[in-house]
């Protein structure tokens, strides 16, 4: 599976990894379902909610790798 980087764009995450959703929320992005968020990248979505990218792209990347 392709590994999750800050230009991955949030619809194509949760359509290929449904499963990081709880992640996500507990991060503080509940607004994953939002329409205009599915075409932001992760990047933006964390810079609009003051979240450190490079410590969810790591989180993230960690249970999908726990995972395989």
């Amino acid at each position: 599976m392709a590994k999750v980087v800050k230009e991955t764009i949030m619809g194509d995450l949760l359509k290929s990894n449904p499963e990081v959703v709880p992640i996500l929320l507990n991060a503080g992005m509940h607004c994953i379902g939002c329409p205009s968020s599915i075409g932001e990248s992760l990047d933006e979505a964390c810079m609009v909610h003051g979240i450190d990218v490079d410590d969810l792209v790591t989180e993230i990347n960690t249970y999908i790798d726990s995972q395989a």
